[in-house]
């Protein structure tokens, strides 16, 4: 796979459109025709998975707010469809693709992508989803959209760091979004190019969504890169421009907002015409929690299955990389992530909290765990002020290998019991990892989404939900139309609320 060198081009000097990277990128989306079988297979994978976790957090008050926001605009024909509700209502694109990308972001359970930067790929679904039932897409194209939209943002995880500079993951999402829309609707270079450049200047944020006092933003950040992406998209098929070279320009995010003008990255993105497989290389979350914790869970019932006398525990440390240890760790200095009344969001990005909840239960629950009452419990308390976390080189190094299949996302737990006893549990990558013990497969997600869903939506109704993905290449648009589970009677709040949006 080619390796783009990306950089500031010189004061004065005119960079042709071929020579950046936004180019590049807009054109493998434009020559992506073709999935490989196991490709279109983890698709489908990926797309129940995002049901599942959208369906448990249907009644979570964020998700309520952004679906009182998308049903503020009705699509007078066939638009988008909101996660949960018939598939006779249909509303603008934009809005589902925000209402919809805020419920799959929510619980911090779908599938996640770590290299340079970190990722949730599945977070370009939302809105390539949505463009694609209003647009009348069938099941071949947005198949083609969600391959495209996936490589695109991998490959800029892979090549550029953004939390380095305190920009916030989303500014690699909204491309690949445009990227999708543009490989699913069949559009020229130039339109792609142009919605990409708009995507990248309007995305870029700071990382404060993911320090300190964490709230609902965490959710909505990813959800509004897809709606920045669906308008740049709409804005560059009526043959609008955008700024440009937006990686490479003298006043653009390289040169000011990731490192300067002397800062050259290298993004691996395919040559046109060339297989895209990064998907495979993504990972879903068997737990409802960031990914680094996902091990720690693991590890946590390991440590249960010990019984070990947790009033006799000393000490805990967590050796693990530099991400672990400075974002969820005890490296971070947020003292929010060792508080009982620290928000959830702010819950699920402590590793410490983590460890002592899955180590005490010996389970792991998306909505029990993270409970207030959880979080007190005395004995809880006790045993996560006693862990800490530490970067060991070994951990960092296997962090960040250029090699995916070397890559390490676990940590080594050392206990210190109060008579000087040390126990010793490691795991070097999540069970449902594809490196892991227990890979996740088709059955498993399957499994997710039936337990996720339960009390919301029939069985029947997720058989419907599952048959279609397992058609994917072949659905019509009117199945595409289709492609969200619908809950039962009563179970979506405000469904059918007068309070919509601002108005």
């Amino acid at each position: 796979m080619p390796l783009i060198k990306v950089k500031t081009h010189a004061e004065g000097a005119v960079l042709p459109r071929e020579e950046q990277l936004a180019w590049k990128i807009a054109s493998m989306a434009a020559a992506n025709r073709r999935a490989e079988p196991e490709v279109v297979e983890m698709i489908g994978n990926r797309i129940l998975d995002n049901a599942a976790v959208a369906l448990a957090a249907i009644n979570r008050e964020p998700v309520r707010h952004a679906r009182l926001l998308a049903l503020g605009y009705p699509h007078p024909r066939e638009g988008a469809r909101l996660f949960g509700l018939p598939s006779d209502r249909s509303f603008h694109c934009e809005w589902a693709a925000l209402a919809n990308g805020v419920a799959v972001r929510e619980l911090d359970m779908h599938d996640t992508y770590l290299a340079a930067d970190y990722s949730h790929p599945a977070d370009n679904i939302p809105g390539i989803l949505a463009v694609a039932q209003q647009a009348g897409c069938g099941g071949g194209d947005l198949m083609l959209g969600l391959l495209t939209g996936y490589e695109t943002q991998m490959a800029l995880v892979s090549g550029i760091c953004l939390h380095e500079h305190k920009i916030d993951h989303v500014a690699h999402l909204a491309p690949g979004v445009a990227a999708g829309i543009g490989s699913m609707l069949a559009l020229p270079v130039e339109q792609i190019f142009q919605a990409i450049n708009q995507s990248v200047h309007l995305a870029c944020a700071t990382r404060q969504s993911r320090k300190g006092d964490i709230t609902s933003w965490k959710a909505y950040a990813p959800a509004q890169a897809n709606k920045i992406a669906i308008e740049a998209v709409a804005r560059a098929r009526l043959g609008e421009r955008s700024p440009s070279p937006i990686y490479e320009g003298g006043d653009a995010v390289i040169a000011w907002m990731l490192g300067g003008p002397e800062r050259e990255y290298s993004v691996p993105l395919p040559a046109p015409g060339e297989p895209l497989r990064a998907i495979l290389r993504s990972y879903t979350k068997e737990h409802s929690a960031e990914y680094q914790a996902q091990a720690l869970i693991d590890l946590g019932f390991a440590l249960h299955q010990r019984r070990l006398e947790l009033e006799k525990v000393r000490e805990v440390v967590i050796r693990t990389s530099h991400h672990t240890h400075y974002v969820i760790g005890t490296g971070s200095k947020d003292p929010q992530k060792m508080d009982p009344d620290a928000s959830r969001e702010t819950l699920d990005h402590s590793a410490m909290y983590i460890l002592a909840v899955a180590w005490e239960d010996g389970a792991w629950h998306h909505v029990h765990s993270y409970t207030p009452e959880r979080a007190h419990r005395p004995s809880t308390v006790r045993l996560w002020r006693q862990i800490r976390t530490e970067e060991v080189a070994e951990w960092t190094a296997a962090y960040h290998a250029t090699n995916p299949d070397e890559k390490k996302f676990g940590a080594e737990v050392v206990v210190v019991m109060a008579d000087g006893t040390r126990i010793s549990e490691r795991l070097d990558n999540p069970n449902a990892h594809y490196l892991g013990k227990k890979p996740f497969s088709r059955p498993d997600y399957v499994r997710k989404l039936r337990v996720l869903s339960e009390g919301l939506a029939a069985e029947g109704e997720i058989a419907r939900f599952v048959g279609l993905v397992e058609r994917l290449p072949e659905l019509s648009p009117a199945q595409v139309r289709q492609l969200n589970p619908v809950v039962m009677a009563g179970q979506v709040e405000d469904a059918q609320s007068d309070r919509v949006g601002l108005f």
